[in-house]
């Protein structure tokens, strides 16, 4: 009896200390704003980030872990979403504050390298289709089709961003494993605050000769990979796949704006030529197996014929490489404006 009074009373007491806390949260984006805090929300993961001088605080709704900067973690109260609104305690503000204030002013994020990766090469042609040139017919392989994109892609960026690292998986007819694609990606050295974008360029194919169009897809929200190196963090290990998948959910973020830029891209100088086929969502190997935002893009259909004969034609790859440049070269501006950090707009 008296136990079932003791858990009784513990019960009205905490419930009393909820309420009372409930009461007590204030609005962040109100305060946020007095504290000099920009403050950014994802739909898409349910996830907020606190910026500010180059710094950030990423967080979820009901749960009390804040992740530091990408690198460290923290336990405060738990931010709450009531009537729509995002609600959090003056802990959580003091512990945010403090945060900010014990770091100097950065310089924020920036994009440190562009890594584009030609599908294919060498034994592997890719998909062929045939064309008419001259009467005579020509055979147009996937290959050829996007190492040429690539290396226009690649000398547009090396002569627009010579402060960054601008590589290529292949930038000749070469054979390469799928894995040995990714571990080009995933070892290259960034300096501090320095982020890697990978587009890996491929053509399309399809029994019926009338498909066409090109389109961007990105990892699909549903798979999870390991972007965090569990050894290197110091925190408990029991949090590394709490971490891991809030690090993966802003990949997903950034890979999903950077489609869009591309998708922009590519109806600008295309779109009068070829059909825009969308933004998609798969599990490519190149894809899921970067530790970063990551795209695939397909830039049309060889087995269509009149795509094929695009897709064939100089003039016609400079404006394909050319979409593309601009759509990277858009999420650069807005990722390095914002100082790393991406919201997705609906």
């Amino acid at each position: 009896m008296k136990k079932s009074i003791f858990v009784l009373l513990s019960f009205i007491i905490l419930s009393a200390f909820n309420i009372f806390a409930s009461e007590n949260n204030k609005i962040l984006i109100d305060q946020t704003a007095d504290l000099g805090m920009t403050f950014y929300w994802d739909t898409l993961s349910s996830s907020g980030i606190l910026e500010k001088n180059g710094h950030q605080i990423t967080f979820r709704i009901d749960d009390p872990l804040i992740v530091l900067d990408n690198s460290a973690m923290s336990i405060t109260d738990a931010p709450a979403m009531e009537d729509g609104v995002i609600k959090v305690s003056g802990d959580f503000l003091s512990t945010a504050e403090q945060y900010f204030k014990d770091r100097e002013e950065g310089n924020g994020f920036k994009i440190g390298a562009i890594l584009i990766d030609p599908g294919h090469g060498g034994k592997d042609p890719g998909a062929s289709g045939t064309i008419k040139v001259d009467g005579k017919q020509v055979k147009v392989q996937e290959k050829d089709v996007v190492l040429n994109i690539g290396n226009l892609l690649c000398s547009k960026l090396k002569s627009n961003y010579p402060d960054k690292q601008i590589l290529m998986t292949r930038s000749t007819d070469k054979f390469l494993q799928l894995n040995e694609r990714t571990e080009i990606a995933n070892n290259v050295k960034l300096g501090p605050n320095e982020a890697i974008i990978y587009v890996s360029i491929h053509a399309n194919a399809s029994l019926d000769k009338k498909s066409s169009g090109y389109e961007v897809w990105y990892l699909s929200p549903g798979y999870r990979r390991t972007v965090l190196d569990k050894n290197s963090t110091e925190e408990d290990k029991s949090l590394f796949s709490i971490l891991n998948s809030m690090m993966e959910e802003e990949y997903t973020t950034e890979s999903i704006l950077i489609a869009k830029f591309i998708m922009d891209g590519l109806e600008a100088q295309i779109g009068k030529d070829s059909k825009a086929r969308g933004i998609k969502a798969e599990e490519w190997f190149v894809v899921r197996n970067s530790k970063m935002p990551s795209v695939l893009i397909e830039v049309g259909f060889v087995t269509n014929e009149k795509e094929a004969a695009n897709l064939n034609s100089k003039a016609y790859l400079q404006r394909t490489a050319a979409g593309i440049y601009n759509g990277i070269s858009a999420f650069v501006t807005h990722f390095e404006r914002s100082r790393g950090f991406t919201t997705k707009n609906d």
